[in-house]
């Protein structure tokens, strides 16, 4: 008589029905079987209904994590940035503008000026080749001529007016057309011996100014490959709203300015208030995606998606810089909360993002694995160049700040209507803020994490994530619970020092 087989690890489904709120350094994935390479992978995604992505990757509706240069790199990247809207209605619009009129995800600042006005300031920024003027000073005016930092530091007399010593744009070896990739820049500047270009639209209007050093450091990252580029030919940029009457003239704005998705920004999606504000965008707005959340129980979920939202966002106080939990005692392990929603919205055809909670590529892997369409970052992508806030030194390390919507410093701004505490007069935070190094440009880090994430589908035998999916649902995909000792020995663990680089 024959022996039994063991049978390994449990399927997601009896797991995750035990009554345990699962992290994710609480779950590993058994290996499944390999019969592709790591680079047939594919990591194809929709951020929503009608959004597709090439990864899976969003950056967070933060104001130290997403304005325009992060959202442009996003899309680049083939992903998807979320601006924040901890700034006025105009303001934010204009960032969503910024990230669309961008075609290489190249950082500057270019300043714009009339041509009756004098420069006081604008040259204290070394890195700043020219200064910019149109016919009204600012930037959706007709561009006529431009200021070298040259020209001006050579002034005797600094109150001279811009007009009487400016370049004009008759010279057509400095302008070059908005739609211009990297290459195409770089052969200009090569070409005409430049140190800047000066990208402009059809119109005549300036886009930006692209200097040689921006340019060779953008080279020097892997290659780009498929942006996520909308209907309009340009960038694919989101933008988070919140739920007040106020929001609805936010959302008009951006509406404008041509975003592809909006956010429901709240820590707790399950209100009245969200369900109205998803049926008003819906009513108003037809072709507009609207992503409700945050939301992590099948409850919640069937809420919004009675409602008509086209993505959820799930997660609660599973960010680095959130205190939710800890202070108001409801959320859920990400883990758990991930797999839960996400099982609920693939019957509806909803997309879920998996917000918070990802430290590395391995949580990636286990959030996607589980049946996210997409991982929301905050802290990961905190720090990076493309980030907002300038670089300080602290111990000898660059660092930036990074904090949590929900802390006090970012309520004064007014993200507290996100944890609808906007009328109250005592403000309470659920979240801190914190500093976190330098990681360089997301330009080179998330191509390198997403290939680390193609190694582990290959490694439980998911080619894409439809596959991934797939496995999970047919039960197939294996996992088990891993104690606190299995967690550290799956660390580095056991050595006197070492030095620990991911790529």
């Amino acid at each position: 008589m024959g022996l039994e087989m063991e049978e390994d690890g449990y399927s997601a489904s009896k797991l995750f029905n035990r009554g345990y709120s699962y992290t994710y350094d609480d779950l590993i994935f058994l290996p499944g079987f390999i019969d592709f390479s790591t680079e047939a992978v594919s990591l194809c995604t929709k951020l929503s209904k009608n959004v597709p992505l090439h990864i899976p990757c969003v950056s967070s509706p933060m104001d130290t994590v997403t304005e325009s240069y992060m959202a442009s790199a996003m899309a680049a990247l083939g992903g998807i940035g979320i601006i924040h809207s901890n700034l006025s209605p105009s303001l934010q619009a204009q960032l969503v503008t910024s990230a669309k009129s961008r075609r290489v995800p190249l950082l500057s600042s270019p300043v714009f000026s009339s041509p009756d006005s004098r420069i006081t300031h604008h040259f204290e920024d070394p890195t700043r080749p020219c200064v910019l003027v149109t016919q009204s000073g600012t930037a959706d005016s007709k561009l006529i001529g431009y200021v070298l930092k040259s020209d001006w530091m050579g002034l005797t007399d600094k109150e001279t007016k811009l007009m009487d010593f400016m370049h004009t744009t008759d010279d057509p070896n400095v302008c070059v057309p908005w739609s211009y990739e990297l290459h195409d820049i770089d052969a200009f500047l090569k070409q005409e011996s430049r140190d800047f270009a000066i990208l402009q639209k059809e119109g005549g209007e300036a886009v930006d100014v692209i200097s040689k050093e921006e340019v060779e450091r953008v080279k020097g990252y892997p290659k780009l490959t498929k942006g996520s580029v909308g209907s309009d030919g340009k960038w694919m940029v989101g933008a988070s709203i919140g739920t007040r009457e106020s929001d609805k003239e936010r959302l008009e704005h951006l509406v404008k300015a041509g975003v592809n998705a909006v956010i429901l920004d709240s820590s707790q999606g399950n209100s009245i208030y969200q369900i109205e504000m998803i049926k008003y965008i819906k009513s108003t707005y037809s072709e507009l995606d609207v992503i409700g959340g945050n939301v992590v129980t099948v409850n919640q979920a069937q809420n919004l998606i009675k409602s008509g939202v086209d993505g959820l966002r799930v997660g609660m106080g599973s960010g680095s810089i959130c205190t939710t939990q800890e202070v108001c005692a409801v959320g859920r392990g990400q883990a758990t909360a991930v797999y839960k929603v996400s099982s609920v919205a693939a019957q509806s055809g909803v997309p879920v993002i998996a917000d918070g909670g990802i430290s590395n590529s391995g949580h990636i892997v286990k959030a996607l694995s589980l049946g996210a369409s997409t991982v929301m970052m905050g802290g990961f992508l905190a720090g990076s160049t493309e980030a907002p806030g300038a670089y300080v030194c602290q111990n000898g390390r660059r660092i930036k700040t990074y904090r949590g919507m929900g802390s006090l410093e970012a309520m004064t701004k007014g993200s507290d209507q996100r944890y609808l505490g906007d009328t109250s007069k005592l403000k309470i935070a659920q979240g801190v803020v914190g500093a976190v190094a330098d990681k360089g440009s997301v330009l080179r880090l998330v191509p390198y994490t997403m290939q680390a994430v193609k190694q582990g589908f290959q490694d439980i035998g998911a080619s894409s994530l439809q596959s991934a999916h797939d496995l999970l649902r047919s039960n197939t995909l294996r996992l088990e619970v891993r104690t606190g000792a299995a967690q550290v020995e799956g660390g580095i663990h056991g050595l006197v020092s070492y030095e620990k680089k991911a790529f």
